[in-house]
């Protein structure tokens, strides 16, 4: 969790400056080739084009930092249409969406939640599961994701 802050902290400012926002990182060490993915994400979308402009800028700066070690793969990318939640700011957001959220060990003998998110409460996060409400802590979420809904919205 370290490692990623830092890249947070190192990246987004360069990400902003170019007018996108980070949305989020992922981290995939590996004693061969990690993985470093960076979403992305604009008013007016993404294309190609934009991740490869922050993809140059960004390798720049990871080359001069040397903030991880060993060789690794870095990809940018949209969020895409299932966007995954980094922030916590995010599940107020995108509240009123439907969401998946799966957390570390079980919770409620569960791992996986699905249904339409109400934001936050506190430090947990509100999923309505039919006529019911389930507080999921923040720090129990291994990831989440937003969901499109069956009729293709």
């Amino acid at each position: 969790m370290a490692a990623t802050q830092r890249l947070i902290e190192m990246l987004e400012p360069v990400i902003t400056a170019m007018g996108y926002e980070l949305v989020g990182l992922e981290y995939h060490p590996s004693s061969k080739r990690g993985l470093l993915r960076i979403y992305i994400d604009a008013p007016d979308g993404i294309g190609v084009d934009d991740c490869a402009r922050v993809s140059h800028q960004v390798s720049g700066v990871l080359d001069v930092e040397d903030p991880l070690p060993g060789e690794y793969n870095l990809e940018v990318s949209s969020p895409g249409l299932e966007r995954p939640i980094f922030k916590a700011s995010d599940y107020d957001r995108f509240a009123g969406e439907q969401v998946r959220v799966r957390v570390h060990g079980r919770l409620e003998g569960r791992r996986k939640f699905r249904g339409t998110l109400r934001g936050l409460r506190g430090d947990s996060v509100v999923i309505e599961e039919g006529d019911e409400e389930v507080l999921v802590p923040l720090d129990a979420i291994e990831r989440a994701n937003l969901e499109l809904e069956p009729d293709g919205r």
